[in-house]
């Protein structure tokens, strides 16, 4: 599983110019769900993320979670993190789950942070997006939690 966070001030995802999801503050996720991934490792990240602590507190430093700013979060699926970029100029995609495999997983991965308590918008899995952000910070991690 990859995936892209992104601290955001406001995200949205259009699908032939309609907005289909959208949020105020919290994260803009950008997923690939990988052939090796598992519930348990779903399960792993979005609790990594539910917990994972980049919101200022009082003092200026990234303390809080996001369930603690009462953020949001908007979550796109993005095959395409899970290039093979190792030989050539044009990536593989072997690495990618097929969709059969893929949307369970990815629905999985936003109900999972739904528990939490977590607003959690949506993109379409598989359509051609526009994402829109206002980055906050800004502030961007890789997390590659297997």
């Amino acid at each position: 599983m990859q995936i892209v966070l992104q601290r955001v001030k406001s995200a949205s995802v259009r699908i032939d110019g309609q907005v289909v999801g959208s949020i105020e503050a919290g994260y803009l996720l950008l997923v690939g769900i990988e052939n090796s991934d598992t519930p348990q490792i779903i399960e792993k990240n979005a609790r990594k993320i539910a917990n994972f602590r980049v919101f200022e507190d009082e003092q200026g430093k990234m303390n809080k979670d996001i369930m603690q700013v009462g953020g949001s979060i908007l979550s796109v699926s993005q095959f395409t993190l899970c290039a093979n970029m190792d030989k050539g100029n044009r990536p593989g995609f072997d690495q990618a789950a097929l969709p059969p495999m893929a949307i369970p997983l990815f629905d999985m991965f936003n109900q999972q942070l739904r528990s939490f308590g977590i607003t959690v918008e949506t993109g379409t899995f598989g359509a051609h997006m526009e994402v829109s952000l206002v980055n906050d910070g800004p502030v961007t991690f890789i997390i590659n939690h297997k």
